[in-house]
């Protein structure tokens, strides 16, 4: 009997790391991110956009989700055979979600912050905000491959 097997799928990789929330803290999440991104082999593009999308995000939990003596957690998950990489940082300050400055503020105006955020938006193909269960919240961005 010859009968077809089922595709096997690669499994998605997945790393997840609680990290100090201090500026040092942030600049490890954006490290580990890098290292591990390209461990799993993920293209250059990809990794390249991640960095600057976790460097973002945990900056934020570092200056504006910090709540003193707690940390923040990084979360990745790759799925190589679809080319899509999820990035999450939860902070424990739920009362707090970003907020991206309106699209048409004037390009030289002074904010007191947000800017990230288009950067963020810019970079990724989606993010949002969900509430964390313990009382913090979650900033989630999805970002696929490009193929050139």
């Amino acid at each position: 009997m010859n009968h077809a097997l089922p595709q096997v799928r690669r499994p998605s990789r997945t790393f997840s790391q609680l990290l100090s929330s201090t500026r040092r803290g942030a600049q490890l999440a954006r490290l580990l991110a890098g290292t591990e991104l390209r461990s799993w082999g993920a293209p250059q593009d990809l990794t390249e956009r991640a960095e600057l999308v976790v460097a973002e995000l945990a900056a934020n939990a570092v200056f504006h989700g910090l709540v003193p003596g707690r940390c923040f957690r990084l979360t990745l998950a790759y799925d190589p055979a679809a080319g899509r990489l999820r990035v999450e940082v939860t902070d424990a300050r739920g009362e707090v979600y970003p907020q991206p400055p309106p699209a048409d503020t004037e390009p030289g105006a002074l904010h007191s912050g947000g800017r990230g955020l288009l950067l963020v938006a810019a970079l990724t193909d989606h993010w949002d905000c969900v509430p964390h269960p313990s009382g913090g919240k979650t900033v989630r961005a999805e970002l696929h491959h490009t193929s050139s």
